[in-house]
């Protein structure tokens, strides 16, 4: 069964797809989509997932976009204000490994930006998923994965609700999911196989390197990890800068001697990491920075996860009577070259007044 075939069967028949397919895809049989949210977990992991929470509150509040509005002109005022979205779905892969980290990356921002209401799918979801879905805040979660939960969450079903926008890494069945509804509900930058990239140069630890390539190579059979080491009688660091720009890596490891000054000539990453002891591994994590990040060449378009993601802008314009009267005539020009006669009389009116 293709994605199309799938999205089609959750739309049309709602819940029973979504039972069925748990059965066809996941060897589950499900009495219930939805599962409660919290569940005990170690007091160490509870530990880290706690310090995980709260860096990345720290850093998504700082994050948080602001309104702003401007006096373009005496009695002119033109603004934009961020308005939270209603209800996120994020989805928490839960194929060859579960990923409760991917989860706080996506609920807490969306906390952060004032989101309503929070779902959460996942299939199979783990203690440790559940832990962290009520750690950070998350109202419901149901436990169905791939496809079917992304059109599950685009439609609606009679037990899973439909959300404004759709966050979080999945398999490329959820990828692909993404872009046949990338009509019917909003949803973050493509994402497919873990990326890094490394720039390195005689000042770097070749273990340290071998072991960040290690652990970005894991998360996928099919990730892509690479080095270029730059220096005499190798690649020059305009070579590497380049390189880098053009392929537009998920992660950027700059382990050279003045990465500050590698950092500001990088125009198309998801995520730079400055010196070799800024572990991309920290950042799947702790740090507060997200690692819901692009891929595939996505990181010359798109950024990473963030608050701004959870918003969306209404503009707005005020305008006195005297600004009215000024803008009147130049307003009817632009009308009446555009053969728009109506707005021409409209802007007219206010001449004089």
């Amino acid at each position: 069964m293709n994605v199309a075939d799938i999205i089609a069967r959750v739309q049309r028949e709602g819940d029973c797809a979504l039972f069925a397919l748990a059965r066809e895809f996941d060897d589950v049989t499900l009495d219930t989509l939805e599962v409660p949210v919290g569940a005990a977990v170690p007091e160490a992991l509870h530990n880290a997932m706690s310090r995980a929470i709260k860096n990345l509150r720290t850093a998504h509040e700082a994050f948080a976009p602001k309104a702003v509005e401007v006096e373009t002109e005496p009695g002119i005022i033109v603004g934009r204000r961020p308005d939270p979205l209603s209800r996120v779905g994020v989805y928490a892969p839960g194929g060859r490994a579960t990923y409760p980290s991917s989860l706080l990356m996506g609920a807490i921002p969306a906390k952060v930006a004032g989101v309503r209401e929070v779902i959460v799918c996942s299939p199979k979801p783990s203690p440790a998923l559940l832990a962290a879905a009520e750690m950070a805040g998350v109202d419901r979660v149901f436990a169905v994965g791939g496809a079917g939960a992304i059109a599950a969450m685009a439609y609606g079903t009679e037990t899973i609700p439909r959300v404004d926008k759709i966050v979080g890494p999945g398999n490329a069945y959820v990828a692909e999911a993404k872009l046949q509804l990338a009509g019917v509900v909003a949803s973050e930058a493509p994402a497919g196989p873990s990326e890094l990239l490394v720039i390195a140069d005689e000042t770097a630890d070749p273990a340290i390197i071998a072991r960040e390539m290690a652990a970005q190579a894991e998360h996928d059979p099919r990730a892509r990890v690479a080095v270029v080491i730059v220096g005499r009688d190798v690649a020059t660091i305009d070579d590497a800068i380049a390189y880098a720009n053009e392929w537009a890596p998920e992660h950027l490891l700059l382990a050279v001697a003045e990465p500050e000054s590698v950092f500001a000539r990088i125009r198309n990453a998801g995520a730079v990491f400055l010196g070799e002891s800024s572990s991309v591994t920290f950042g799947d994590y702790l740090t507060g920075g997200n690692h819901v990040l692009p891929t595939g060449g996505w990181a010359r378009s798109y950024s990473g996860l963030s608050t701004q993601d959870f918003v969306r802008w209404t503009s707005y314009t005020r305008v006195d009577r005297a600004a009215a009267a000024r803008l009147a005539e130049d307003t009817a020009v632009f009308a009446e070259a555009e053969g728009l006669r109506a707005h021409a009389v409209a802007a007219l009116a206010w001449k004089g007044v």
